[in-house]
């Protein structure tokens, strides 16, 4: 679709729907150094239910643990393609140039690849380098700098600047995102650069905001659809069990994105 038209008809009645993520997150810890496993090995003690992938010849530094071991004897290279397939989240103890290499080819679409992080080789910090977003590599960072005393390395702008992810807003509580995709990367612009965005809420849980800093002053809340001037606004973020008409996608072009509550969450 190209920025400066509208989306078909087609587009505005049947759009896109970002399905919930799955609750239970595959994750591995993958090392390919001597050092590297003894990492691995010290986080998955706090981690056992992730599974482990070394070299062969570092196996015998995991005897003990609970969590499921892949050694690997070949190149490492070819676990990439199985690893990305088998898994949600990739935590990598190897240095963040080799990884950027290794998965470049197998890398698709943010709505398809895993989330991989690095963790350094001092365990200080934890960086997010694929599908920070909607594959959950932020979210699963924090969690992992939390387990390691590390900082995690957040480069996403809404993370940074503490504000609303507009692609993943709602997720943990079960809410779908609707719309088609060019609203996400308009309304996110918006989003980031602090211009005036209206959050309606007509139904789903009021505990969206789950960050220990304020919304930011651009946010501006409402109860009612019909209450928001939208000639004051450069976006809507519409939390609602409503039909959204045609008409109204088309009246608010890119500006829109639709958020789907469960039917039992009420506002």
């Amino acid at each position: 679709m190209s920025p400066n038209t509208l989306p078909d008809a087609s587009a505005i009645s049947a759009p896109v729907l970002i399905p919930a993520a799955d609750p239970a997150v595959r994750v591995v810890l993958i090392a390919i150094t001597k050092h590297g496993a003894q990492q691995a090995a010290d986080l998955a003690r706090q981690l056992p239910a992730a599974s482990i992938c070394v070299a062969d010849k570092f196996a015998p530094l995991l005897a003990g643990l609970p969590n499921p071991v892949r050694a690997y004897s070949g190149p490492f290279r070819d676990e990439i393609a199985q690893l990305f397939a088998d898994f949600d989240q990739l935590v990598f103890f190897v240095s963040l140039g080799a990884v950027v290499r290794l998965i470049a080819p197998h890398m698709k679409t943010k709505d398809e690849d895993p989330g991989v992080l690095v963790v350094d080789d001092a365990g200080q910090f934890v960086i997010p380098v694929l599908s920070g977003h909607v594959g959950g590599a932020n979210a699963m960072a924090e969690q992992i700098a939390a387990l390691l005393g590390a900082t995690a390395v957040l480069t996403t702008a809404s993370d940074v600047g503490k504000t609303i992810p507009v692609d993943i807003l709602g997720r943990e509580l079960g809410w779908k995102v609707e719309c088609p995709k060019i609203n996400i990367t308009r309304v996110s612009a918006a989003v980031v650069n602090e211009e005036p965005v209206a959050v309606v809420q007509e139904a789903g849980s009021p505990h969206w905001w789950a960050r220990p800093t304020p919304l930011p002053a651009s946010i501006h809340k409402f109860t009612r659809f019909e209450d928001v001037d939208l000639s004051h606004f450069k976006a809507v973020l519409w939390i609602t069990h409503a039909e959204v008409t045609p008409e109204r996608w088309q009246q608010l072009h890119e500006r829109l994105v639709v958020y789907r509550p469960p039917q039992a969450q009420v506002a």
